[in-house]
């Protein structure tokens, strides 16, 4: 049941209107891209969608897991197929982030939960091959070459600070490479960032600026496969050239470039930030804007624009109210400075609960134009790793599409959100919960998930056309009905929104004047008609509480 109601009065501003009480339109211009207002849709490769069943088994990880804890078949050729499809350009979304692809450890681990193997992709082994669960590179490279010509960048993700744990198939890497304890009990930053984040989970040491050789298992793969001589060839190029020690972070650092240098990827969500010295990420920053820059010379016909590489951390437990400055207590750190676009923001999903509509979107323009200006955060409501998701059962996804879409800031979807995939499972424990397959058949089947999908689209896709939802200024216009305005600029380009919530069904009196002139057409999306406004106002009735208000413009 929706007990909410959004109105969006979209347009662009007009101009040389010689008479103000006719209707005039404006040439379409191109929306540009703003990571500040984009819609981020996220995903754990493995569980989102089988497109290549010759792939699911590999390295004989073949042995019974706990529930939830295997690889169940989702690869890259399966995101190949809904990008193709237009699911995400449905959906609004205007970049794909996937949880690490790069080649997992081959065993498994039980920590008392049933055995794991590595389908979410944060137990690496080799970060310079795919794991065939995932796919080759051949799809990876067809895969940013189809998104992109939908206007759709691709975020891959990164992990520096450990590698995967140890087991019979895997052994530890050198002591140089590698911490094995202590665990971290995160009381201050040191017993955060000089340890190992759980038992068995061997730890880089990316404080060290010692010179270290390869590990020995890596190169006894390497020469397995026949590549070696190329890696190493590289590897050596990497450092004449950069003048960075052979200490472990830098190693990974040119691994981790080479997806952007090879493949053109168009941003990294770095995994574990605040377990990893501060200044590495500033080293990390500059080592991914020079192979951007580097891909962007080489491949000139596939820049896309003119946005430099987007770096979101993952600094767990940041809050939009620490704005720069992440406390541990015993020292305050700025990960923004000369690192960072944006940081996820786990406040968000407590803001949605605890504060109205009015409260919080002021707080949050007030924040991102002032304190965090030039930065921004990244919001979600649930995800695969947050054991207190905003309505796990999904009995409110209406509500979730609405207030996580019209707040300012980039939006995180977590794949299911738009379908109500319930965050449990029988059997499963902790956040394996969090972790089922994508549920295509609801979507395919049941009308009440169409439902649900129908309203994330359109509000998706109001928040791609529109960087003023995510991005504008905000402004309340009335009280009672709720109604507010958000305007973008940039350059010559300016969007115009307003939007408005918790009108009645039936006849709706929208004020929009200041916004939106007089006489100018404008087009409701939600019910598909067209209304024009008088004295200031947008007068609509229909059985909606949501309308979705465009003003109309040229074609190209």
């Amino acid at each position: 049941m929706r007990n909410f109601v959004v109105v969006l009065m979209l347009g662009i501003m007009v101009l040389g209107c010689q008479d103000k009480r006719e209707e005039t339109v404006k040439e379409e211009v191109e929306t540009p891209f703003n990571w500040d207002a984009s819609t981020i849709y996220f995903m754990l490769t493995d569980r989102f969608n089988n497109g290549d069943t010759t792939n699911d088994v590999n390295f004989e990880r073949n042995q019974n897991t706990g529930v939830l804890r295997g690889f169940e078949g989702g690869d890259l050729k399966g995101v190949i197929e809904k990008i193709e499809s237009g699911y995400f350009t449905d959906l609004g979304v205007n970049a794909i982030w996937m949880t690490p692809i790069v080649e997992q450890i081959h065993g498994g681990t039980d920590e008392g939960t049933g055995l794991s193997y590595g389908f979410h992709g944060y137990w690496a082994k080799d970060w310079t091959r795919l794991d065939p669960n995932f796919g080759t590179k051949e799809d990876l490279e067809t895969l940013i070459s189809i998104a992109h010509s939908k206007g759709i960048r691709i975020v891959l993700d990164a992990v520096i600070n450990h590698i995967g744990p140890v087991t019979e198939k895997d052994p530890v890497w050198p002591d140089d490479w590698v911490r094995t304890g202590p665990a971290c009990d995160y009381q201050d930053f040191d017993s955060t960032v000089n340890c190992t984040l759980v038992e068995n989970l061997p730890d880089i040491r990316t404080e060290s600026d010692d010179a270290v050789e390869l590990p020995p298992q890596l190169i006894a793969k390497w020469k397995a496969e026949g590549r070696y001589e190329k890696e190493v060839a590289e590897l050596d190029a990497f450092f004449e050239s950069t003048g960075y020690p052979r200490a472990p972070r830098f190693y990974i650092m040119k691994w981790l470039a080479d997806y952007i240098t090879e493949f053109g990827i168009d941003g990294y969500r770095v995994d574990t930030v605040k377990h990893t010295e501060p200044y590495v990420w500033q080293e990390f920053r500059k080592v991914v804007d020079t192979a951007f820059a580097q891909f962007k010379m080489e491949n000139p016909d596939k820049v896309l624009d003119d946005n430099g590489f987007y770096l979101v951390g993952e600094v767990y437990n940041y809050a939009i109210s620490h704005k720069k400055a992440f406390d541990f207590g015993d020292r305050k750190v700025n990960y923004f400075d000369k690192a960072f676009n944006q940081l996820i923001n786990f406040e968000f999903k407590w803001n949605v609960q605890q504060m109205d509509y009015e409260s919080m979107f002021t707080k949050y323009d007030s924040i991102l134009n002032n304190d965090l200006k030039g930065y921004g955060v990244l919001n979600y409501l649930s995800s695969h790793d947050d054991g207190q998701p905003f309505d796990p059962m999904r009995i409110k996804p209406f509500e979730t599409a609405t207030k996580l879409l019209l707040t300012q800031g980039a939006a995180q979807i977590y794949y299911g959100d738009e379908s109500a995939r319930k965050l449990h499972a029988e059997g499963a424990v902790g956040d394996a919960n969090l972790r089922t397959f994508m549920n295509w058949d609801d979507i395919n089947s049941n009308p009440k998930t169409q439902a649900v999908l129908a309203h994330w689209q359109l509000l998706g896709q109001f928040r791609a056309h529109h960087p003023a939802v995510g991005a504008g200024r905000h402004h309340m216009i009335s009280e009672a009905p709720y109604v507010f305005s958000r305007i973008y600029k940039k350059d010559d380009f300016e969007d115009r929104v307003v939007i408005g919530l918790n009108l009645e069904k039936g006849k709706k009196i929208i004020p929009v004047g200041g916004v939106f002139p007089e006489r100018l057409n404008i087009h409701d999306a939600y019910s598909n008609t067209d209304v024009t406004v008088e004295n200031g106002n947008v007068i609509l009735n229909n059985e909606y509480d949501i309308v979705l208000l465009e003003a109309k413009t040229a074609a190209k």
